[in-house]
């Protein structure tokens, strides 16, 4: 059984379609101001391994935008509840370059052992309007080719999702590990 912290239950149900044993941990943690996934991810997984026994993940992402310069990047998370997908599409609407990206940065720990991270990301670009009503966050904005993540179901979604890539990562870490 792995603990996964988040209190996002989009989060929790694209991970459980990745991992059986996972039970998802709503207690909080401090995520810093950092420059960069990374850092957020390590000092976050500290925390919470040490308050927590046992297996631990937590997961940070963030959308970052070449033509803002990265915005918003590590701040994804605030950008959304503040100014939401209508922000961004207002900040994009006079730009040609609608590239962008999201990235992942799944963070693990368990007694004994250092905390170890996993990447992923996928590259696309964003919309002129948000389409469709799956997902959640960024996902009706995010395009890939003619559709959006928004439009897209969590098992086709996880094929090619920044996050899944991530997790799928750590997964096959932990099933290469040799049986204590």
């Amino acid at each position: 059984m792995i603990y996964f912290v988040t209190s996002n239950r989009g989060k929790f149900a694209e991970a459980r379609e990745i991992f059986e044993d996972l039970e998802m941990r709503n207690i909080g943690y401090t995520e810093i101001q950092a420059d960069t996934l990374e850092e957020v991810a390590d000092f976050g997984i500290r925390e919470v391994a040490r308050r927590l026994e046992g297996p631990v993940m937590i997961e940070d992402a963030g959308l970052f935008i070449p033509a803002l310069k990265g915005f918003p990047g590590v701040y994804s998370a605030y950008v959304q509840k503040t100014v939401g997908n209508q922000g961004i599409l207002k900040l994009m609407s006079e730009e040609t370059d609608r590239r962008a990206f999201f990235r992942s940065v799944v963070a693990y720990a368990e007694p004994g052992l250092e905390p170890v991270t996993f990447e992923g990301e996928v590259h696309g670009r964003i919309g002129f309007e948000e389409r469709g009503n799956l997902g959640f966050g960024y996902d009706p904005i995010f395009y890939l080719g003619n559709r959006s993540l928004g439009e897209m179901e969590i098992d086709e979604k996880n094929c090619i999702s920044h996050r899944s890539a991530s997790m799928n990562a750590l997964k096959a870490w932990l099933s290469s590990r040799p049986e204590p």
